[in-house]
């Protein structure tokens, strides 16, 4: 992991390897999980969202197709489908507190609308990895009821083309990383971080 700044790591690093031709053996170690990570600063979240809107035309300026994938339209999704709101979880939070309101769309986000399903339907059913790249956005939604390791791990082999999870987070070293940088460290992510 590097410390140079996110604008650096985004045009210089990351998006000469999505124009590659096929990414996946740039952007991962691993064939079944041809997803990586790309960390920015929680507070650059709007400045991140505006030069992926940019980043995004340069892409599909070089041939290829990019799908976003919003993480907290996948949130709202899974609250509507299972009878919840925004308004419901802000009033089990302040009714039970925070920690049980957690485990509540977790748990929401687990077992009766998985996330990861979520994530998969919205990816173009003839995506190809030499033209189609994916965007993971909105990561800080889940924040603190998930994280985003958990994502990851279940979406092995169920996504194929080029991804890129959009993380808003620090480094810990030797190889951690801090969701939204107040959640203790994971250091078991196995996707490449830029």
């Amino acid at each position: 992991m590097t410390d140079a700044p996110w604008t650096d790591r985004l045009t210089g690093t990351l998006e000469p390897l999505l124009l590659q031709e096929d990414p996946r053996p740039d952007i991962s170690a691993y064939a079944d999980m041809p997803y990586a990570i790309f960390r920015y600063p929680p507070d650059a979240e709007f400045p991140v969202r505006q030069e992926l809107a940019r980043l995004r035309t340069r892409l599909e300026n070089g041939g290829k197709r990019v799908t976003a994938l919003s993480l907290a339209e996948c949130l709202d999704a899974a609250l509507k489908t299972v009878g919840y709101s925004w308004a419901d979880l802000a009033g089990a939070e302040q009714g039970v507190g925070l920690e049980k309101a957690a485990e509540t769309v977790h748990q929401i986000l687990s077992d009766h609308v998985p996330l990861d399903g979520l994530v998969a339907a919205r990816i173009p059913d003839d995506a190809a990895p030499t033209r189609d790249v994916v965007f993971v956005t909105r990561a800080g939604a889940l924040f603190p009821f998930y994280r985003t390791s958990s994502l990851l791990d279940q979406l092995m082999g169920k996504v194929l083309v080029p991804a890129v999870l959009f993380y808003p987070g620090e480094v810990e070293p030797p190889a951690g990383l801090r969701f939204m940088g107040r959640l203790d460290a994971e250091h078991n992510y196995r996707p490449k971080i830029f």
